[in-house]
């Protein structure tokens, strides 16, 4: 959680300089939530891509999930697609697909359509994860290992858009097009993004000295490619603003109660609204992970927000800020999220 700063630091006179030189984008995950069904939760990720786009936001992304109860989104080219109709200038993505689950050329092959026919607009992002369960995992036909050939994988991927597939086989309508590459930076991905000469998506906030060695690791064996001239670092995580702090907190509380129930039942569940997690009883364990989510995130109000994401951009020199926030009550969500719009001096559309 943001603390208040000093009086002195608040009157840096380079105070936004940072912020307003960064790109600010968003990644939904299409969260369910109690009483709310899922389609429910896949149009409020469209109808957030509209407000995000109003407000200024460079990007919003969609993520992969299979088999979670607390999320809708499983299919993010299918998700993109629409959220790209119901947009006009913002860029659209996935944060990510996972590429062990699926073959190369068919996730070309979807890219490729979705670029046609939204030119300039689509983003690539990949993940190196396999289902999250053993039974996940089955369904998908996937072991756990398969995660250890992303590297090869990923170059396969980017052949297919550039023809240079051995097989002799042309991914239609991907061959020639250029779909912007990002990976999502989870354990190796950092290393693999560099020797690929791609941007990186690396989090979470809560952990800052492991994420800022990850990016100067990244940064230090960069290759450059056709994809990428030089290194380019998105930094991924939870940041929530209010008129006060405690209202700031308050939107974590359905995330962080979901992570602690699934860390203590194996299972992810929809978000509760933030009343009825107050309101219980929890065992010491669930209340360690409960309290432990609710920990180490940007939150509070705009001055405090706007001072500690100078900092962390500051310490990262990262290009861009990805958010990936989520709570029950979807209002307080938008109202974050155009505070945020504020403290980073987006420019409406």
């Amino acid at each position: 959680m943001v603390n208040e700063q000093d009086h002195e630091a608040r009157r840096d006179p380079d105070l936004g300089s940072r912020l307003g030189a960064t790109r600010f984008s968003v990644l939904d995950r299409s969260r369910t939530r109690e009483g709310h069904d899922a389609p429910e939760a896949l149009r409020d990720t469209v109808g957030l891509a509209r407000e995000l786009e109003g407000l200024g936001y460079h990007r919003i992304w969609v993520s992969e999930h299979h088999g979670v109860p607390g999320v809708a989104g499983s299919a993010p080219t299918v998700l993109a697609a629409a959220v790209a109709a119901a947009t006009g200038s913002i860029r659209v993505g996935t944060g990510g697909v996972m590429l062990p689950n699926h073959q190369p050329l068919v996730v070309a092959e979807q890219f490729g359509v979705l670029e046609s026919l939204f030119p300039g607009r689509i983003d690539m992002g990949l993940g190196r994860s396999v289902g999250f369960t053993d039974g996940v995992r089955r369904a998908l036909g996937r072991d756990k290992d398969v995660a250890d050939d992303f590297a090869a994988q990923l170059d396969e991927l980017l052949g297919w858009f550039r023809g240079t597939s051995p097989t002799g086989v042309h991914a239609r309508p991907a061959e020639g097009l250029t779909v912007p590459p990002f990976v999502l930076a989870m354990g190796e991905g950092a290393t693999i993004a560099a020797r690929a000469g791609l941007p990186m998506v690396i989090g979470d906030l809560r952990n800052r000295d492991k994420m800022r060695r990850g990016i100067d690791h990244y940064r230090e064996t960069f290759r450059p490619s056709a994809w990428a001239p030089e290194p380019y670092v998105v930094i991924s995580g939870t940041v929530a603003v209010a008129d006060t702090p405690e209202e700031a907190r308050r939107l974590l509380v359905p995330e962080a109660w979901s992570m602690a129930y699934s860390r203590t039942h194996g299972t992810f569940p929809p978000l509760p609204p933030a009343e009825r997690v107050e309101s219980l009883t929890m065992t010491e364990r669930e209340r360690g992970f409960y309290e432990s989510g609710l920990s180490g995130h940007v939150v509070g109000t705009e001055e405090q927000v706007a001072h500690e994401l100078e900092t962390v951009i500051k310490e990262t020199a990262a290009d861009e800020v990805l958010v990936t926030t989520s709570t029950y009550d979807r209002e307080a969500l938008v109202d974050s999220y155009r505070r945020l719009a504020r403290v980073a001096g987006l420019a409406p559309a």
